[in-house]
């Protein structure tokens, strides 16, 4: 069971009444912050119709709160520096910084801020909220994994979750982009995107 609760089940008469909520979740309900020393903001790009690239953001920050009983009371918010991409290329990175895709002086900050929570069953629960990119907002969802909850050796009580999404870039005004000989293009508009999500409970 997932850290949101069971989600509602059916009667005989079809009649949906809310599960029963596993009273030991009651202690990982409350406000967390995310540590980016343990947490990964990553992204897959096809790359000349070939092959995969792989990158990352190093600076950002999460806030999250979790509500062990009624999850569409859990919520969660992110702020990332673009400039911290990184996809293991000086260059590509510094593309990428560039006006041709996320304008990082004009637009420093990507967003996330969180509008619904929903568990689907098990530790499977999925997020929607709202995604800012160069100064544009649209909405997306990410499906979560609940991998649970532990005390470190440092005493800090801690939530795990990984999750994914797809969204296509140039609804967000990245349309940058250049024409292969072979046919196709050399960047995929479909960007993959993963997370690994370690958050700290607050004292």
């Amino acid at each position: 069971m997932g850290i949101f609760g069971r989600k509602n089940e059916t009667t005989d008469t079809g009649t949906a009444t809310p599960a029963a909520v596993n009273p030991d979740l009651a202690a990982v309900t409350g406000d967390y912050t995310v540590d980016p020393a343990h947490t990964t903001l990553g992204f897959v790009a096809r790359h000349a119709m070939v092959t995969n690239v792989k990158g990352a953001f190093s600076d950002f920050t999460g806030e999250l709160h979790l509500d062990g009983e009624d999850p569409a009371k859990s919520s969660a918010s992110f702020d990332v520096q673009m400039a911290s991409i990184d996809t293991g290329n000086a260059d590509r990175d510094g593309h990428l910084k560039s006006a041709d895709f996320f304008k990082t002086d004009e637009f420093p900050t990507m967003t996330f801020r969180s509008t619904s929570v929903e568990a689907l069953g098990g530790d499977d629960y999925r997020i929607t909220g709202d995604l800012s990119i160069l100064g544009t907002t649209k909405p997306l969802t990410i499906d979560l994994e609940y991998n649970g909850s532990a005390k470190d050796p440092f005493g800090n009580e801690r939530a795990g979750f990984e999750g994914k999404a797809e969204i296509l870039r140039s609804a967000w005004g990245l349309s940058w982009n250049a024409a292969l000989e072979t046919g196709g293009v050399l960047v995929s508009d479909k960007i993959k995107l993963t997370f690994d999500i370690s958050a700290i409970k607050n004292a």
